[in-house]
């Protein structure tokens, strides 16, 4: 088996460096643990003026003290109910006032509760959809104004491959997710008109702490053999160097595309 090469804590925190992200301000709903807690530190590490919200405290604190142990500049952060729309939409305008208006705005915040589809009712249904797929459409209401003075901007709505992949006993979050896609495209030509680039990155099964305790099961084991092609676990740090791609200059032409990150799943 070749060896992964990600096991060294030095290559962990290498990578390319993007020029055009520094200074520049950056949103992250559900930027306190997980792939938005990896995505807040680098792009702290690229110097930018990153601001999150996050519903767990204790994980969000945790994350900031470590990256000011880093000598990084310390991270705007609220704690805040994304199925609030008001506080969400109050946390961006807030936040703006402080690290100026969002160049880069990350739709990264999910749970992927499972459930069995007699098991749903009307209001598990809505509280699924108020996490999964209200919050990206009214952060972008949000931070479109602010993009559109400064000429331009980078929006990354993060899908999810469960949905491709035919995944079992999360029908309302593989509804949501899919709907990630549609939400991306239809905004896209509109947006475009003022250099506002929206696209989706697809991340596979993703083993956050989370996942690994929740899921990571013998069978889950297994699952992963059986589909992906590349024999390594796909982590946070394999998501977050496309997020800095789609919202640096670099990805100057990239809209309206979606960027699947799953060791080859789908």
């Amino acid at each position: 088996m070749p060896v992964d090469r990600r096991d060294s804590p030095a290559a962990l925190e290498e990578g390319a460096s993007y020029p055009s992200l520094r200074g520049r301000s950056v949103f992250i709903t559900g930027g306190g643990s997980g792939i938005g807690g990896c995505m807040t530190e680098v792009f702290s590490r690229q110097g930018s003026k990153v601001a999150f919200v996050d519903y767990a405290d204790a994980a969000s604190q945790a994350l900031i003290q470590k990256i000011e142990k880093a000598g990084l500049p310390s991270p705007w952060y609220r704690k805040t109910d994304v199925t609030d729309i008001g506080a969400l939409q109050n946390a961006i305008r807030d936040a703006a006032k402080v690290v100026g208006d969002f160049h880069v705005l990350i739709n990264n915040v999910a749970n992927d509760d499972r459930h069995s589809l007699m098991d749903v009712t009307p209001e598990y249904y809505d509280a699924r959809i108020a996490v999964n797929q209200r919050p990206a459409f009214f952060a972008i209401q949000a931070v479109v104004p602010g993009m559109k003075k400064m000429g331009g901007g980078s929006i990354i709505n993060f899908g999810s491959n469960s949905y491709g992949a035919k995944g079992r006993n999360m029908p309302v979050y593989t509804t949501a997710k899919s709907s990630v896609i549609g939400l991306t495209r239809g905004l896209a030509a509109e947006l475009g008109e003022s250099r506002i680039r929206i696209n989706v990155i697809t991340p596979g099964w993703i083993m956050t702490e989370r996942q690994i305790e929740k899921w990571l099961t013998p069978e889950g084991e297994l699952e992963i053999k059986r589909n992906q092609v590349l024999p390594d676990k796909v982590r946070p740090e394999d998501v977050a160097p496309m997020a800095l791609f789609l919202a640096s200059d670099d990805s100057r032409a990239c809209s309206a595309q979606e960027y699947i990150v799953d060791a080859g799943w789908l």
